[in-house]
């Protein structure tokens, strides 16, 4: 699951570079995938909202088995 969560991360990327940001991933564990943001995203106030609607939704729909996105 690690590997398609990579590639899926690979897909949205150039959308936060565009911004000045960046995302990696930490890891995923039972589900949950653990993310950084990276540059103008690591202090963006609307980080969260960037995480959630953006990451997670993207995420869920790609891996069902994607339970939520966390920003570590």
């Amino acid at each position: 699951m690690k590997e398609k969560v990579s590639e899926a991360l690979e897909r949205i990327r150039p959308s936060l570079q565009m911004d000045g940001g960046d995302v990696e991933l930490v890891d995923v564990v039972d589900g949950v995938v653990q993310v950084r943001l990276k540059g103008a995203c690591s202090g963006c106030p609307m980080s969260t909202m960037t995480v959630k609607n953006g990451i997670e939704r993207y995420l869920k729909q790609l891996i069902p088995e994607v339970k939520s996105v966390e920003q570590v």
